[in-house]
Order: structure tokens, then C-alpha cells, then sequence
């Protein structure tokens, strides 16, 4: 590793294909700090099983679904490694020893815990589920990595993985540098409430055609107070406008202030937003297009990339097991 580097580490859990939300929130800075930093992308398959365990083939196919978002975006195989939660076992020997420093009354206070439980209806916790910010801990700290791209959401889980380095450290040896987060803007779903969300069905793919981009604008939810189309409009309360900050910030202004006079109308105003969504998803597609039709260079890229995660994750754990003493003899 480059000392002049920032190690980096950020990745998605694999349950089905990625959408504007994960864009906006991470992997438009992920592709920017490729550039400067250090990467490491994790695909979070094992992860994935704390919502997805009855549906292993979801994962597996999302696992390639999602490398193909990843390389459409413009993440880049020479500059990031690309690899597999499930085929470095060494995380899941951290995750374990992680588990002894954390109690379940804290992981069961962990907000984002809380609130997805709470979405998705589950009134008694699976281990695993629970248990998501350790393995998530695992990750970060056997990369020894410094800084976290991601949402805001993951505020919570990055520092449980801040206080359980912390405590490593000062029980054995301070292996693990603290990570930091950084976060991104976040994107409402299309029907206004909370977050883009595959699961919420409120989100559009990175993959979607032109067409279903401008269909799924035409559903979004806008101003609930403006019936007709000459009404003033609430532009900061809509979720639509949202969209023109992000993707046409140079006309942002203008349609703020027509909204707000009742110049234009809302279906106007999502087909706008609909251009400027698919002027973003343009390249995309072409990217993604080409290795669609290069799938045996996408699974050796992967390989490649997990090859060489998991040296850097042995080293770390080498070091683990000697700073606790449990370092026996090489196998």
C-alpha cells in the first residue's frame, strides 16, 4: 500500500441490481476516489443473507448483476479491487472475534438496524441480521481502511466498527487504523417517501431504459398541495426537483422559480427531469452493453480482485492472531 494513499473500502450488499439512489450516495464519489485513493469494493454476498437467506440464486446472479453496475458506472478494475465477501473466509474469522467486544442490548440500539427491522416487519431478530454491523466491521478493519464512501444510513455501523478497533487495539496491539466516513447526497424515492429503496420499489435501476426512466417520472409523487397546473408550486417539497438539483444544477434555479410562479407544469417538470436522468444513464449503458457480452472477462476480473483481497486480509489477520497470542504455528 502506497503510505501516501487513503485505504478505502465500500461495497453493496448483492440482492438484486443497483438504481440512482446507490449512485448519488456512493459511487459517484467511489469512481472519483479511484482515481487518488487506495480502493477496495466489496461485493456483500454474505451480507445479503441477512434478508435474502431463502434466496441464494438471487445472490449469486446478483453478485454478476451488480459487478456490471459497478463497471458501467466507471469503476475500474485497474484501479479498484473487486471482490467477494464469501470467498475470503478470514472476514468471517474477524467478524467472530469482533462479536466477544459488542453486546446485543447495543446492536439492538443501532439505528439502522432498528429502522429496517422495523420496515421490513421483523419482530424477532435472526442472529445474523443482528449481528450485521460486526460483519460489516470485519470488512472495513481487515482492509485496514481509513476511509468509508457511503450513505448516511451507515453512519451508525461505521462507528460500532470504530469502537470495536478501538477497543482491539487497547486489549492487544493497535493493528487497525480508524476508519471515517464519507458521506453522499441521498436521493428520495420516487414516492416521496424515505430513501430510494430496491425493496420499496421506489427507485430507478442504473440499467433502466429510456423509456422506463420517463414512465417512472410520470408516477413520481410531486407537491401534494398543487392541483392545477397554474397553482404556485412547493419546489423544496417536491420530491422531483430533487432530481434537477442533482442532474441539472445549471437549470435547477429556473425551474425552482416557474414552479413556484405555476409557469410550468408538474408533467413538464418530470419530463425534464427525465432527460437529464437519461443523459446520465447514456454512457452507462454503453459500458454495460459491452461486458454483458464479455461475461468470462467480468468473472476473472473478479477473481483477480479477490485473489488479491484476500492476500491483503491473510496479512491483517497474521497480525491479528499474533497480537493475541493465538498465532500457533503456520499453516
Amino acid at each position: 500500500m502506497n503510505p501516501n494513499k487513503e485505504r478505502i473500502l465500500t461495497g453493496d450488499r448483492t440482492t438484486g441490481q443497483l438504481h440512482l439512489g446507490h449512485y448519488v450516495g456512493s459511487l459517484r464519489s467511489r469512481v472519483e476516489l479511484q482515481e487518488v485513493h487506495d480502493t477496495y469494493i466489496l461485493l456483500a454476498d454474505v451480507q445479503a443473507l441477512t434478508t435474502h437467506y431463502e434466496q441464494p440464486e438471487l445472490i449469486a446472479n446478483s453478485v454478476h448483476q451488480v459487478t456490471l453496475d459497478y463497471l458501467a458506472v466507471g469503476i475500474d478494475p485497474d484501479k479498484s479491487t473487486l471482490f467477494i465477501q464469501s470467498m475470503i473466509p478470514e472476514i468471517a474469522e474477524l467478524t467472530v472475534i469482533f462479536s466477544m467486544f459488542v453486546t446485543v442490548n447495543a446492536l439492538r440500539h443501532n439505528p439502522t438496524i432498528k429502522s429496517e427491522a422495523r420496515d421490513r416487519g421483523y419482530t424477532d431478530l435472526y442472529y445474523g441480521f443482528l449481528g450485521y454491523p460486526v460483519s460489516q466491521a470485519a470488512d472495513i478493519a481487515c482492509c485496514k481502511t481509513t476511509l468509508i464512501p457511503a450513505g448516511e444510513d451507515q453512519i451508525p455501523h461505521v462507528e460500532t466498527a470504530r469502537k470495536l478497533v478501538r477497543r482491539f487495539n487497547e486489549l492487544y496491539a493497535p493493528v487497525f487504523p480508524e476508519p471515517r466516513i464519507l458521506t453522499g447526497a441521498r436521493l428520495g424515492g420516487l414516492d416521496g417517501v424515505g430513501k430510494m429503496s430496491k425493496s420499496m420499489g421506489n427507485a430507478i435501476s442504473l440499467n433502466a431504459d429510456p423509456q422506463d426512466v420517463q414512465a417512472k417520472l410520470t408516477k413520481a409523487k410531486t407537491d401534494p398541495a398543487r392541483i392545477r397546473r397554474s397553482d404556485p408550486g412547493h419546489p423544496d417539497i417536491c420530491p422531483v426537483y430533487a432530481y434537477h438539483q442533482l442532474f441539472r444544477s445549471a437549470d435547477a434555479e429556473e425551474i425552482h422559480t416557474a414552479c413556484s410562479q405555476g409557469k410550468i407544469g408538474c408533467t413538464d417538470c418530470k419530463r425534464l427531469a427525465g432527460d437529464a436522468v437519461n443523459e446520465l444513464l447514456a454512457p452507462f449503458r454503453e459500458r454495460r452493453g459491452y461486458y454483458e457480452q464479455r461475461k468470462s472477462q467480468v468473472k476473472e476480473l473478479l477473481m483477480e480482485g479477490t485473489r488479491k483481497a484476500r492476500r491483503t486480509v491473510k496479512e491483517t489477520m497474521l497480525e491479528v492472531r499474533e497480537a493475541m497470542g493465538i498465532r500457533y504455528f503456520d499453516l
